[in-house]
């Protein structure tokens, strides 16, 4: 937290003393100064304090200046980018999978912290999948303990992506998703194996002979 960081905003009512600190510290800012959009919130939650239309403020951990809208907090700036924050992993050593069922790819998860409920998180993964002979391979993407960017016209398998039995083959993934949240959100990649053996991501099924990487990038966009 800044040296200009509040934690409250507070209301002075006739004939109150009014501080020498809160004069400072509004001579030095201009407007409140906040860590995160959590220590705004509370500090806007106080007792006999309302937000009005209006209202500003800036805030740390996102270099961003909101207002209130009479409704919900909106960004002013910096217009130059859009992108609160990216965050990103990489794995380059193999993994083994042959349940049916969908399982958790370790080392492919990532965990991003929306500066607002009107942000949309951009993933981008690619994933380098070694099938097995005979069987599919489903990768997709999750949201915590929610599948997104699957289809949704079959019942049973709904999937990102889909691989046949070849050598090794490189999945590409992309979705925008609206989590609305501004609490702590887990992105990660699933797979499963249908119809028997072990397949694996970064290697091929049959030997070490090709090997790859793969890795999973979140991106939060600001309305």
């Amino acid at each position: 937290m800044g040296a200009n960081a509040q934690t409250t905003v507070p209301k002075y009512t006739a004939l109150t003393v009014l501080p020498a600190a809160s004069m400072n510290i509004s001579a030095g800012t201009g407007i409140p100064v906040f860590a995160t959009t959590v220590t705004r919130d509370a500090a806007f939650g106080g007792a006999n304090k309302v937000l009005a239309e209006g209202q500003t403020c800036y805030l740390e951990s996102t270099n961003v200046v909101q207002f209130y809208d009479g409704a919900a907090w909106a960004t002013v700036g910096p217009a130059a980018s859009k992108i609160a924050q990216v965050q990103t992993v990489f794995k380059s050593n193999f993994f083994s999978f042959a349940s049916a069922s969908f399982t958790d790819v370790t080392g492919l998860s990532v965990t991003i912290t929306p500066a607002a409920t009107s942000s949309t998180i951009l993933c981008l993964a690619q994933v380098n999948v070694g099938p097995t002979a005979g069987a599919y391979e489903v990768i997709r993407l999750m949201r915590g303990a929610t599948a997104i960017g699957v289809g949704t016209e079959t019942a049973t398998e709904n999937f990102g992506a889909l691989v046949l039995a070849v050598n090794i083959g490189t999945v590409p993934l992309m979705f925008v998703d609206s989590p609305s949240t501004t609490s702590a959100t887990t992105y990660k990649i699933q797979a499963l194996s249908q119809g028997g053996g072990t397949a694996y991501i970064n290697r091929r099924a049959a030997d070490t002979f090709f090997s790859g990487s793969s890795s999973l990038t979140v991106m939060e966009i600001l309305a």
